[in-house]
């Protein structure tokens, strides 16, 4: 079949394509090619992917070394099955994760998108669980992905997800932690009220360490994550950290659990583990949790897992991250989004790469996108919220007319 030009792409699009949380004929701008940081749309437009395409393309769009990697790996094979066979992209990107992780972490499970990466580290922590202990603690407003598992432990009220009440596994949930500038007092209190939700049915707890990020963009204090540790500790649990959306960079921290001096029994990564270029996750496990769980075989095994050709992309991509330019990049485009947003309407918050506008009402996404494509950007509004996770690359002036696209958007939300 030849390839399909614009218009016949838009027709099949709006009349049978589902687009993630649309209903079916919800709009969608055409992509024609990308390069760097930019989008080429089908309308003509050159805009800016002020998301990174929701956070994973941190090194921009169609990095020429990413491309190489995956242009070698496709020479050789693409695709095999990972039960019974190995190969050299694994064990490449596994020596790189766990150099990047301080070698704190003894195995690794690959899977395919952040979700499942959430749903496996609750299987890991289930089965190194004594009888009865079932549940997960989690504190309010987080998000950790759309599949089951991973549902239950997102906000059960102010999250995507209340409509699967009843039918979802009933988790604990403590109150959302005190925003980023707390007082020792304050997180000394938010501390011992969350260690007052650890009961006997307890088998771990899972966090987004330092921004909690589709539950609602806010961030919060590193002693809290450290104080976490301490209870699980404590109280002989697991700690699971969800470091898809902060990991290798974004919230200007390599990780957030580095950042705050603990090291989690379990943590997931995806995103910008292939720099957005193809869909891979990982689940690292300490020797604890290796050695604990019954029966010692995890059991979960993804078709796809551990894809040769994305493991290749995210070997390179973990390299380029090692090699930390990234720090530079993401300590000035935080200047730069506080200094852009500083004028905006509404509550503005930054930390790393992330600027973040909170409006006091729900945003009207059309014409906010529409303000933003105006200004030559593209973002993806939610909720109350205008947000931007540039990629690493955008220049000084990219960055300032991504935050001239939040400020117009804000001006109309």
């Amino acid at each position: 079949m030849p390839f399909l030009n614009s218009v016949q792409v838009a027709a099949i699009d709006s009349t049978h394509i589902w687009h993630p949380y649309a209903a079916p004929g919800a709009p969608a701008l055409q992509v024609l090619r990308t390069d760097g940081a930019y989008l080429e749309l089908a309308n003509g437009q050159r805009v800016i992917d002020g998301m990174s395409s929701w956070w994973a393309a941190c090194h921009g769009h169609s990095h020429p070394r990413l491309v190489a990697a995956a242009k070698d790996q496709i020479d050789r094979f693409s695709h095999v099955m990972f039960g019974g066979l190995t190969h050299e992209p694994a064990a490449r990107l596994t020596a790189n994760l766990l150099e990047l992780t301080n070698h704190q972490y003894a195995q690794v499970f690959y899977s395919d998108s952040g979700s499942v990466a959430v749903e496996v580290a609750v299987k890991m922590a289930l089965q190194c669980s004594p009888p009865g202990r079932t549940k997960l603690l989690t504190w309010r407003s987080g998000y950790h992905g759309d599949t089951f598992a991973a549902m239950s432990v997102c906000d059960p009220e102010g999250g995507m997800h209340s409509m699967w009440k009843g039918i979802l596994a009933e988790q604990i949930f403590a109150p959302a932690p005190p925003t980023e500038g707390a007082s020792a007092k304050q997180r000394a209190e938010y501390l011992d009220k969350f260690e007052s939700f650890i009961t006997e049915e307890v088998a771990a707890v899972i966090i987004e360490p330092g921004v909690q990020g589709a539950g609602g963009m806010r961030f919060h204090d590193l002693e809290l994550v450290a104080g976490v540790r301490e209870l699980c500790d404590k109280h002989g649990i697991l700690l699971i950290a969800d470091e898809i959306a902060t990991g290798f960079g974004r919230a200007g921290e390599l990780f957030m659990t580095q950042a705050a001096g603990i090291t989690p029994d379990i943590m997931c990564v995806g995103k910008a583990l292939t720099g957005g270029f193809i869909s891979l996750a990982a689940t690292l496990a300490t020797q604890k949790v290796a050695e604990t769980m019954q029966p010692p075989a995890l059991m979960h095994g993804p078709t796809f897992m551990a894809n040769p050709l994305s493991c290749a992309v995210a070997a390179e991509s973990t390299a380029m991250i090692s090699e930390g330019t990234w720090r530079a990049d993401v300590a000035r485009i935080e200047q730069g989004l506080r200094a852009g947003l500083s004028d905006a309407p509404g509550t503005t918050r930054v930390r790393g790469a992330i600027g973040v506008l909170e409006m006091d009402h729900d945003v009207d996404m059309e014409a906010t996108t529409a303000a933003a494509l105006e200004e030559g950007v593209w973002l993806r509004p939610f909720g109350r919220l205008i947000y931007t996770m540039p990629p690493y690359i955008c220049t000084d002036e990219e960055v300032a007319r991504i935050c001239r696209a939040v400020v117009a958007a804000g001006e109309v939300a």
